[in-house]
């Protein structure tokens, strides 16, 4: 495990410093002045100035860049140009929103995308696997928020059983919280859950033609038994690779489904911050997210390793 972490170690830190550069230059190309959105659409040439001044951003981007990047060495966030407070605050406030509604989704690709990918691989009639083929497809091809909604339209409008936007804490009160949850983490699900079901789906298909599943059969096994016990759990490396992959998809999801269901969480914070031009908000999430995207990658390699004996994280790889 040390080997491998020590391996990993310039990898990642080189991601994260690249990253960084991204954060901190994307957000400024974005049209607009937050100088003149400080001072006001009446505001003179002069004023706009002493804003830019007060800010520091008169200084080179090369300085500000620096300056930011050895804040965050020393745990200073920033803090934002228009609420007047720290970034580190302000992401606090909204990060459990935010967290609730990321692992409810993870948890809803597993179950769903493990479900799917196991009935459509062992389905014994075509037009079975078929359907589930098309389910998938779908699944894989809708936006999630056209997934959001539908899903609003169907159960907060037509059928008013569960609410469409706000939130309660699952630490407050679990049972309503859940309510609030149900629907906007379908809409971020679906998707990833579709693609984590085809990667099950083709690993189990073509473990079904491994030797160890015939030796299995003709020693008198169940299909059920040789399906659960021997094909689904050598496919598990490929369901646990395709969930880390999709937890970009999920993070980058957040940000428009807390727009539609009125969450008050970072995509939320991500948006007004866009809307804005308050950048030192903006590079802070992005980089936080590339941040939580390497480590979701690196607890998959872990994982893996730990399911398929054959992988040996100490060993070349």
């Amino acid at each position: 495990m040390t080997r491998f972490l020590i391996r990993k170690t310039p990898s990642m830190l080189f991601v994260l410093f690249a990253s960084s550069i991204v954060a901190f230059v994307l957000p400024r190309l974005a049209p607009g002045d937050v100088a003149v959105v400080l001072a006001g659409p009446d505001s003179s040439a002069g004023e706009i100035a002493t804003i830019r001044q007060q800010l520091g951003l008169d200084r080179s981007p090369v300085v500000q860049y620096w300056d930011w990047l050895s804040g965050l060495f020393r745990g200073n966030l920033g803090e934002s140009f228009l609420l007047h407070r720290s970034v580190a605050s302000l992401i606090g406030d909204r990060l459990a929103s935010t967290v609730e509604l990321a692992v409810f989704s993870t948890i809803l690709v597993v179950l769903i995308g493990a479900t799917l990918g196991v009935l459509a691989a062992s389905a014994r009639h075509g037009w079975v696997r078929a359907v589930l083929d098309v389910t998938n497809s779908v699944f894989v091809a809708v936006p999630s928020f056209l997934v959001g909604l539908v899903l609003i339209l169907v159960f907060g409008v037509f059928n008013r059983v569960l609410p469409v936007s706000g939130e309660v804490s699952v630490l407050d009160n679990p049972e309503i919280g859940i309510q609030y949850l149900i629907l906007p983490s379908l809409a971020l699900a679906l998707t990833p859950a579709a693609v984590v079901a085809r990667f099950v789906q083709t690993e189990m298909l073509a473990m079904r033609n491994a030797e160890f599943v015939d030796l299995a059969l003709s020693k008198g096994a169940g299909a059920a038994h040789v399906t659960f016990r021997h094909v689904l759990r050598n496919s598990l490396g490929s369901a646990v690779v395709a969930v880390g992959l999709q937890v970009g998809h999920v993070l980058a999801g957040a940000v428009i489904i807390e727009a539609i269901f009125a969450r008050n969480g970072l995509g939320q914070l991500a948006v007004s911050s866009v809307q804005n031009r308050d950048f030192t908000v903006l590079q802070v999430l992005i980089l936080g997210a590339v941040f939580i995207a390497v480590v979701c990658q690196l607890l998959t390699e872990i994982i893996l390793a730990s399911l398929d004996p054959r992988i040996r994280l100490g060993e070349g790889q």
